[in-house]
């Protein structure tokens, strides 16, 4: 079995707040993140101590993405709408009022947008026309993540009712309803080569459905004390890595599933609250995590 190496690089201070969302940015070694403080912020990953806030939202933050295309921010202002934000000119492009209810997830496929809200409701916008096309609504309960398969063109969504439903991105008919966990479904996420869905619950358990046999359970592991917040994989699809209410990080194996390395407090002076969120980058394959202890941590990840 691979050895995994961890040494912890870096880490980021400035919000006020919980942090609950990373993404990637135009230059490899750049990133932004948005907490419960409304501040959405530019980092450079080799340039610890300097942070740059590029917008501010009078709400929490729970989602986030970015558009490498336009290299625009859609940031998601809870009860209210979302904003698009050019970056480095620190401008608001445009903004939307979509929802009194929590904004959870945002997905880009093509010229769609799939926005996830606490209502159950699937927002599916036109990207580039910034309109409201379709309301998917198939649960009564929070649409909490969204993963998008475009090998066979389905779209994921994961459920504070225990289910994962499958649409197809084309249609948006219902393929599929899985009953999934025993608690919210959290995290979810499509492994590249679109053979596998992985989910991550409230439950703390890690699943894995096998996309060609119509998503029969694959695996399933019990892989923490407390909730899976987010699965994420590297960029070279070798290794899974989860992070949990119970303040560590895992990395597995991408193949066979299997436990390769704990990340912690006592081992790796980790975070000391809950890690909400992950981001594996391609610059020197380091790991971004942010966490309700207000910090982001910067981790070395490499096979001895």
């Amino acid at each position: 079995m691979t050895k995994i190496q961890v040494q912890k690089i870096d880490t980021f201070s400035g919000h006020r707040d919980c942090v609950y969302a990373l993404q990637p940015a135009l230059q490899p070694h750049h990133f932004f993140s948005a907490a419960g403080d409304g501040l959405v912020v530019h980092w450079d990953l080799t340039r610890p101590d300097w942070g740059e806030v590029v917008a501010q939202v009078p709400a929490s933050v729970y989602a986030m993405a970015y558009d490498s295309v336009q290299n625009q921010l859609w940031v998601g202002q809870n009860y209210e709408g979302i904003q698009r934000i050019a970056p480095y000119e620190k401008q608001v492009v445009s903004s939307i009022r979509l929802t009194s209810t929590t904004i959870f997830d945002i997905q880009f496929f093509e010229n769609q947008v799939f926005i996830g809200l606490s209502d159950g409701v699937v927002l599916i916008m036109d990207k580039d026309q910034f309109a409201v096309r379709k309301h998917l609504k198939a649960s009564n309960q929070s649409a909490r993540c969204i993963s998008i398969n475009p090998h066979t063109r389905e779209l994921a969504v994961g459920y504070s009712d225990h289910t994962i439903r499958i649409f197809g991105l084309d249609d948006h008919v219902l393929h599929y309803t899985l009953v999934a966990h025993t608690n919210s479904v959290f995290t979810i996420q499509y492994s590249p080569d679109g053979r596998f869905l992985i989910s991550g619950s409230r439950d703390a358990h890690l699943k894995v459905w096998d996309v060609s046999e119509k998503y029969r359970l694959h695996q399933d592991v019990v892989a923490h004390l407390f909730a899976i917040n987010h699965v994420v994989y590297s960029p070279n699809a070798q290794w899974l890595a989860t992070c949990s209410m119970d303040k560590s990080i895992k990395v597995w194996d991408a193949t066979t599933f299997k436990l390769l390395k704990v990340i912690d407090r006592a081992r790796h002076a980790g975070h000391g609250t809950s890690i909400n969120k992950l981001l594996w980058s391609t610059f020197d394959n380091q790991l971004i995590s942010a966490s309700d202890d207000k910090r982001i941590s910067v981790w070395d990840i490499k096979s001895s």
